[in-house]
């Protein structure tokens, strides 16, 4: 039996827990934002789906050898302008390439900051993505979920990691 001097102290006991940050239940929840909406040209948004005030674009693409990766065939080359981001900082997002009934053959995430590419065109950037079979790529698209926030997950930390993540990267096979 538990005496009255034990059962008066437990509140007590529990309160200075709680304020000292020694809490029983953490309540932590990781969420996963849904995926956007794949185009050519989006506008980027965070993971609750509000506008950045950024403008991811595909602006061209074609097939080739990777100039220092010639024996490995062609590859996506594609070129790609951020408007509305700045040059240190900014969003990151996922660009696939997909077949003409736009499912993924490869993606990568692309910053940025890789955007502030030559002279004649400073918002520009150049990169390379490698697909198993590049003749079947139809397009290259952006998904608007911003990538840059990369927060500690309830698995990583129990007490300051959950909240709302981006999506993650299309798998080979998957539809946009």
């Amino acid at each position: 039996m538990l005496s009255a001097r034990v059962l008066v102290g437990a509140p007590l006991v529990l309160v200075i827990l709680s304020l000292s940050g020694c809490s029983f239940l953490w309540s932590c929840t990781d969420t996963t934002a849904e995926r956007g909406e794949a185009g050519v040209r989006v506008q980027v948004e965070d993971t609750s789906g509000r506008p950045l005030g950024v403008t991811a674009e595909v602006v061209g693409w074609s097939l080739e050898p990777h100039p220092q990766l010639p024996s490995e065939g062609d590859q996506v080359r594609f070129r790609f302008r951020f408007d509305g981001a700045d040059e240190y900082s900014g969003p990151a997002v996922d660009v696939c390439a997909v077949d003409k009934e736009r499912v993924v053959l490869g993606c990568q995430t692309v910053y940025s900051y890789q955007a502030f590419g030559p002279a004649d065109d400073p918002l520009t950037g150049d990169e390379w993505l490698a697909v198993e079979h590049p003749e079947q790529v139809a397009e290259v698209l952006f998904i608007p979920n911003d990538q840059s926030y990369d927060g500690r997950t309830c698995e990583q930390d129990i007490k300051d990691g959950g909240g709302e993540h981006p999506p993650e990267l299309p798998s080979r096979g998957d539809q946009l």
